[in-house]
């Protein structure tokens, strides 16, 4: 089957790395035979931690490395030549690979990271049948097409106002420069679910309303990963209504 590329976007700090890792468990245990990649292409390298990963050498890694640390590769260049270090990259744990995005060193601009990060996806697309992005926050990612070879997007909002905001942006550029098979939202740590209404972001249904998960919030004091969560908690139970409506439960 052609793979579902599943990618988290939003604004900062409305929980997409706690549910990119939660939608990584929900499906390695619903489709263990299946080939899943996470991808964190958040230079904030936060997807690691939830998963349990030691991360070992990133993209940017890799990049610097073929260029000589001068950063001169091409997107072109690093698919041709690194593929096989590409894999050697990815952790492989859980039932699922790995690769972080990692964090350029200099300071300014990912460009030459996020080049690359939108060959590889279309590169390792044809290995998996499923990859999950933890996208970084605000709309960067989108602008520059990284992520024209997503199936679903998903818009994570919290209950702000500059939260709905960042997911309406979101969306209106996808919708002209990446535009996806599926795209919904999902309201993540919302302190009243059962009294919330939907957003009404034009074109992107609502797939869920997540309410807070105080394991969740002890899960990330104690370093702990999505892998260590109940089956009952908020997150998962959430997570596993929005693979539904997406026919991938």
């Amino acid at each position: 089957m052609a793979a579902r590329i599943i990618a988290l976007t939003g604004k900062g700090g409305v929980g997409k790395t706690a549910l990119s890792a939660a939608f990584v468990r929900l499906l390695s245990e619903r489709h263990p035979a299946a080939r899943l990649l996470a991808i964190d292409a958040d230079p904030a390298v936060g997807l690691a931690t939830g998963l349990g990963v030691e991360v070992s050498e990133t993209l940017d890694d890799i990049r610097k490395a073929l260029s000589g640390g001068a950063g001169g590769v091409t997107p072109d260049e690093l698919t041709a030549e690194a593929r096989f270090r590409l894999f050697d990259a990815m952790e492989e744990t859980r039932g699922f690979a790995f690769l972080a995005i990692g964090r350029p060193e200099a300071a300014g601009c990912y460009c030459a990271v996020n080049g690359c990060l939108k060959e590889i996806i279309g590169l390792l697309a044809a290995d998996f049948d499923y990859v999950v992005i933890d996208g970084e926050a605000g709309i960067e990612q989108i602008n520059r097409r990284v992520m024209e070879q997503v199936t679903d997007l998903l818009l994570v909002t919290d209950q702000s106002r500059k939260g709905y905001q960042v997911a309406e942006t979101v969306k209106r550029v996808a919708d002209s420069l990446v535009p996806c098979a599926r795209c919904g939202v999902i309201v993540n740590r919302a302190t009243r679910p059962e009294l919330f209404s939907d957003p009404a972001i034009t074109g992107a249904p609502l797939l869920a309303v997540i309410g807070t998960d105080a394991q969740q919030t002890r899960n990330d004091a104690a370093g702990r990963t999505a892998f260590d969560l109940p089956a009952d908690s908020p997150l998962l139970r959430g997570v596993g209504e929005v693979l539904q409506k997406l026919e991938l439960a």
